[in-house]
């Protein structure tokens, strides 16, 4: 069954995930709200993995709701993109972490899927330390939690959070084709 809170927590990360796409700074607050109630959300679903996110995500939301207004110079931070030779190492410590939390939630809780829960932790860590700093990488952490989310949501019963995940999956896509042409504009 759907809960007000999974509603309004879906509800208010679209729109954040959106302004994100759309390369614009009120993706920070609406992200927030979101995380709070998706906090909620994924405790009673016992996905701690997913608790634990969203308590990061609300902490570098403020940091990057900074960022992005001043971290340039004390001007906006613009789109770049980055080096492959420092994503590479970066992925790596992604796949590592992920696989070094799921042990830790298989072998000391009752999670539901650890291991695809902590892969869905790691990468969206890379993905939002990436969205702080207003690079077009982010985009593909993105496509990569997105990817494992939806099925991951819809075996713990939160299919309007899966179904959520599948169009946050499309607005990747177009937000990575978005954010190479403003790399490329800057």
């Amino acid at each position: 069954m759907i809960s007000a809170c999974e509603i309004a927590a879906n509800a208010l990360n679209a729109a954040s995930i959106i302004l994100a796409g759309r390369n614009s700074v009120h993706t920070w607050w609406t992200g927030i709200l979101g995380c709070a109630l998706f906090g909620v959300v994924f405790f009673s679903a016992r996905l701690y993995a997913d608790v634990t996110l969203q308590s990061f995500f609300i902490v570098t939301s403020i940091c990057g709701w900074w960022g992005w207004m001043r971290g340039h110079r004390g001007a906006e931070l613009p789109v770049r993109r980055s080096r492959w030779t420092a994503v590479a190492p970066l992925s790596a410590a992604g796949i590592a972490v992920a696989l070094s939390y799921g042990r830790l939630l298989h072998r000391f809780t009752d999670a539901y899927a650890p291991y695809a829960d902590s892969v869905v932790l790691a990468f969206s860590v890379l993905g939002q330390f990436l969205l702080m700093a207003r690079r077009v990488e982010t985009w593909w952490c993105w496509l990569i939690v997105n990817t494992v989310a939806v099925p991951l949501y819809c075996s713990r019963g939160l299919f309007l959070t899966a179904v959520l995940y599948g169009v946050f999956w499309a607005n990747a896509v177009i937000s990575l084709r978005l954010w190479q042409r403003l790399a490329v504009a800057k």
